[in-house]
This record gives structure tokens, sequence and C-alpha cells, in this order.
């Protein structure tokens, strides 16, 4: 099995500008070779047949992205409309600033197939893409946001994939982003 690491996941996981939220320690060639050399803990079916998601141990200092909210870090929270892409309409989105969260214990690799990248405009001989990257503290994946799962449902053309929501993944997902919140730093 080939993994790369597509052309959306690289500058969000390996910006020019390093970011403190972002993988640490190693460039996207040692993260991209270290997915196909070390098999991961384990393999996780992801939102769609298409999708997987690999678990490794945290090997570099990557920080967990999702934090929970406190009556304590609630003042750090920050939100304004950002897209993940030039070619994408900006959502509105909430994150901290200013706060300084644990080592993840695990990176968790979300790969998406080959035949679907291909419906997403990223054509590649590799088995599976590399589209994001969980940093978390258990080894189980963190629900995708809302917005997402929204973005998903509208469809390639917008910036998705094309599956449908799923009502119930969507509340599980609002109960989750209605008490975390992810970082920048």
């Amino acid at each position: 099995m080939t993994i790369i690491l597509t052309d959306f996941a690289r500058p969000r996981l390996f910006p020019r500008e390093p970011r403190r939220n972002t993988i640490q320690d190693i460039t996207a060639e040692e993260f991209e070779r270290h997915l196909n050399e070390v098999p991961p803990l384990m393999v996780l079916d992801g939102y769609a047949p298409f999708c997987k998601l690999h678990v490794h141990r945290n090997w570099t200092s990557t920080r967990c992205l999702a934090v929970p909210i406190t009556d304590e870090n609630r003042h750090l929270l920050r939100s304004g409309y950002d897209a993940r892409t030039k070619d994408e309409l900006p959502v509105l989105t909430r994150w901290f600033e200013n706060i300084d969260p644990p080592v993840a214990e695990y990176l968790i690799a979300i790969l998406y197939s080959r035949e679907q990248l291909a419906k997403e405009g990223t054509h590649t001989d590799a088995d599976w893409g590399v589209v994001g990257c969980m940093y978390t503290a258990e080894p189980m994946e963190t629900p995708m946001a809302p917005i997402t799962m929204m973005r998903n449902a509208l469809g390639v053309e917008e910036g998705g994939s094309g599956v449908e929501l799923d009502r119930e993944a969507y509340r599980r997902s609002v109960e989750f982003w209605s008490a975390h919140a992810n970082w920048r730093g």
C-alpha cells in the first residue's frame, strides 16, 4: 500500500511559515515516508467507505489540536471567517489563542482512496492520499466539525466530498464542538 501527502493537506499540515498548531519537528517528506514505512497501531473506518484513519503514536512534539472549553479559558476564544483554500468560500470558525495544549499522544492520518481523490481532482498512482491529520490524546477520531459535514454534503464543487449529511453524526459533532475548540499559535 502506498500513501502520498496531497496538495490539499500539505499546506495545512506543513505551512511555509511554521506554526505551533501544525505538525512539528519533521518535514512533509519525512511524514509521508513514516506513513509508508511504519505500520499504524490501528486502522479505523472513516466517515465514508473511501476514508480510512491510520492511528500512529506521536513521534513528534505536535500538540493536541482540540482543547476543552472551560470557564478558565473561554475568554481566549476567537472567531472569524476562514477558507481552507483560496477556492473555497469562507465559513465561520472559532479557535483559542494564547494557550499551550499538551503534546498529542497520537497522530491520526486521514486517508482518502485513489478513486475518491480522482473525483475531487487529485490524480495519483498511490493507493491512498492524506487529506488531513488529527493530533489527539486518545487513539480515536475527533468528530468532524459540523461545517465540514455540511461542506461535504454540498459536493466536490464546494470543497466537499459529496457524502450526504448523517444527522446523528452531525448531532454528535455539535455536542463535541460545543465543548471544544481548536487553537492557533
